[in-house]
C-alpha cells in the first residue's frame, strides 16, 4: 500500500509533538520520532511510504497538497492536535478530494476525542482514529485488515463511529529505530541543544501520575517500559551513522533516570563504545532522581538536564500530583547537578489548582534562587482526556468553548485555566514577569555570555536571544490579541476516554 504520513503545518513555527501544541516561546521545533517509528514499521513491511514534514519546514498547505497528491497515497496518516484539529481536517479533506485516499488521524487529541473527531467535526473526512500507541495499528490498516478486526482503532462505518477494543502495550524492544533518513536534523532549531541534534526515546510509559500530562493518560500508560541499554546505544550509533553531522542526542523520554539500574547500564554502554568521545547527550529529569547516578551520567557525556521543577512551593506540586518530590529535594538536586558541571534547564509552570499571586511569586523567586542556566515558564495546560481537563471543566475553571481557543492569535499557548483568586490574564502576567526577571538579571546575562566556548554555543545563544526578543516584541505591539470565539457549535465535549 502507498502511505503518506503528514505532519501538517499550522502557521509559522507551530510545534505539534511537544508537550504543549503551540508556537513555543523559545521558537524551537521537535523531531517527530513517533511518526518516524511508524514510518519505519511500514517500510519494513514493504509498503511505499512518504513523510511530509510540513510543520518544521513551515510549508503552506498548498505545498503539502502538491507533494502528497503527486505521491497518490492509498492511505493518509495525519498527526492532529487540539488547537489545530480544524486545520488538520481541512487539509485532510483537500488531499482526500485530490487523491481519493482513506484518512487516519493519530495523536493525543484524537485519542481523547475519537467520536467527536469521526462523527462531528471530521465527519466525511476522517475514516479512522488510531488511539494510543498506533505503530502496529497503522501497519494493520496498510495490510488491508478489516476495520472491525483492528485493535486500537475507532472508525466510521458510514453511519456511526465504531470503537474497537484497545491494543495491548507494545514491547518497546521490538520497535525499529525511527526512519531518520526521511528528515534532516537542520529542520529542528532549539536554542538549548547543540545544533544539529536528534532526539531518542529510551522507553515509553511513565510511573508517575501528573494530572496535566497527556502521554501516560492517553498514549503510553503508567507502566514504564525501558528499552535495553544495548538497544538505546545501538540507536545512538544508528543516528550518528544516518546523520554524521549531529552534535548531540536528546533523550526525550520523560523519565529516563527513573530506574537507576537502567541509567547505569546505558551510561556504561555509551562509554564502552566511546560515544561520549564523539558527541554529548542530554535528557529530561525529575528532581527525585537518585543523585548518586549524576557523576556517572556526567562521565558518560551527559551535558544538559532538562528538569521539571514545576513549582516553587510544595502545595503546587501536590495539586498536580507530582509524586515523590518537594522544593527542598529540588534545591538539593540543582545544587549537586551544578556542582558536577551540568547545564541545567528548569521547567516551571504558573496556574496550579489553588494558585494565588503569592504562590506564583514563590515559583518565580524559587527559579531565580537556583543555579540554572536557562528556564521555561508556561501556564498549566489542560488538554482533553487528562484528569486536569476533567477537573477544570467540572469546576468551570476552563475558559474555552472551542478547540481553536487553546491558542492566541499568534498561535502561542493560551492560558485557559482561570480561578476566582487568580485570572488567566494574571497568570500570563506572572509568566512574562518571571521570564524577564530571570533572564534580564546582570548575573544571568554575564553567566550566559561566559558560557560561550564555540561557534555552536554562540549560534545557540543567538537563537535563544532572538526568540526572547521576538516573543516580547509581539507582546508589546499587541499582536497577542485573543481570538474571538469561532462561530461554530461548541467542540469542547466530555472526553470519551480516560
Amino acid at each position: 500500500m502507498r502511505v503518506a504520513i503528514l505532519n501538517p503545518s499550522f502557521g509559522e513555527d507551530f510545534v505539534r509533538v511537544a508537550r504543549w501544541s503551540a508556537k513555543s516561546r523559545g521558537r524551537v521545533q521537535r523531531h517527530p520520532e513517533y511518526l518516524l517509528t511508524a514510518a519505519q514499521i511500514l517500510l519494513d513491511d514493504r509498503h511505499d511510504v512518504t513523510f511530509v514534514e510540513a510543520a518544521a519546514r513551515n510549508f503552506t498547505p498548498e505545498q503539502s497538497y502538491e507533494i502528497v497528491a503527486a505521491f497518490r497515497p492509498d492511505l493518509l496518516v495525519i498527526h492532529a492536535t487540539t488547537p489545530s484539529i480544524y486545520n488538520d481536517i481541512e487539509q485532510a479533506k483537500t488531499i482526500k478530494e485530490l487523491t481519493k485516499c482513506r484518512v487516519a488521524f493519530v495523536g493525543q487529541h484524537v485519542s481523547a476525542e475519537p467520536v467527536n473527531t469521526l462523527a462531528e467535526i471530521g465527519r466525511g473526512v476522517v475514516d479512522y482514529v488510531l488511539h494510543g500507541e498506533y505503530d502496529y495499528t497503522v501497519r494493520d490498516l496498510a495490510r488491508g485488515l478489516e476495520p472491525a478486526k483492528i485493535l486500537g482503532m475507532s472508525w466510521w462505518n458510514g453511519q456511526k463511529a465504531i470503537e474497537n477494543p484497545c491494543r495491548s502495550a507494545i514491547d518497546v524492544n521490538e520497535l525499529p529505530f525511527p526512519a531518520w533518513q526521511l528528515i534532516e536534523p537542520e529542520w529542528y532549531p532549539d536554542g538549548g541543544k547543540k545544533f544539529p541534534f536528534l532526539t531518542l526515546i529510551t522507553g515509553r510509559g511513565c510511573n508517575n501520575a501528573c494530572t496535566f500530562c497527556r502521554d501516560p493518560q492517553l498514549m503510553y500508560g503508567y507502566n514504564l517500559r525501558n528499552r535495553t541499554a544495548l538497544k538505546v546505544v545501538d540507536e545512538m550509533e544508528y543516528g550518528l551513522k544516518t546523520h554524521p553531522q549531529i552534535r548531540e542526542i536528546m533523550f526525550e523520554t520523560d523519565t529516563f533516570a527513573a530506574d537507576r539500574k537502567h541509567v547505569t547500564e546505558v551510561c556504561n554502554e555509551i562509554m564502552k563504545r566511546g560515544i561520549n568521545k564523539k558527541i554529548t547527550w542530554s535528557c529530561n529529569m525529575r528532581v527525585n532522581t537518585d543523585l548518586e547516578v549524576l557523576p556517572l551520567m556526567r562521565e558518560a557525556g551527559c551535558r544538559m538536564l532538562m528538569t521539571g521543577f514545576e513549582f516553587g512551593y510544595d502545595e503546587g506540586l501536590r495539586a498536580i500530583r507530582k509524586g515523590g518530590v518537594s522544593v527542598d529535594m529540588a534545591r538539593r538536586y540543582a545544587v549537586e547537578a551544578n556542582r558536577l558541571g551540568f547545564t541545567i534547564h528548569g521547567c516551571f509552570m504558573i496556574g496550579a489548582p489553588g494558585e494565588t499571586r503569592e504562590t506564583a511569586r514563590k515559583t518565580i523567586n524559587f527559579a531565580k534562587s537556583l543555579p540554572l542556566d536557562t528556564v521555561q515558564i508556561t501556564g498549566v495546560a489542560a488538554y482533553p482526556g487528562t484528569s486536569l481537563y476533567k477537573w477544570a471543566k467540572e469546576n468551570s475553571y476552563l475558559r474555552a468553548n472551542d478547540w481553536r481557543e487553546w491558542l492566541n492569535a499568534q498561535k502561542e499557548q493560551r492560558t485557559l485555566l482561570s480561578y476566582p483568586q487568580l485570572s488567566s490574564e494574571e497568570i500570563d502576567e506572572f509568566i512574562d514577569r518571571g521570564l524577564k526577571e530571570f533572564y534580564l538579571r546582570p548575573k544571568q546575562i554575564w553567566e550566559m555570555f561566559i558560557s560561550i566556548h564555540s561557534l555552536g554555543d554562540f549560534l545557540r545563544k543567538l537563537h535563544g536571544f532572538k526568540a526572547f526578543v521576538d516573543y516580547f516584541t509581539k507582546k508589546l505591539t499587541g499582536c497577542f490579541k485573543q481570538p474571538s470565539a469561532p462561530k461554530t457549535n461548541s467542540a469542547v465535549v466530555t472526553p470519551t476516554t480516560s
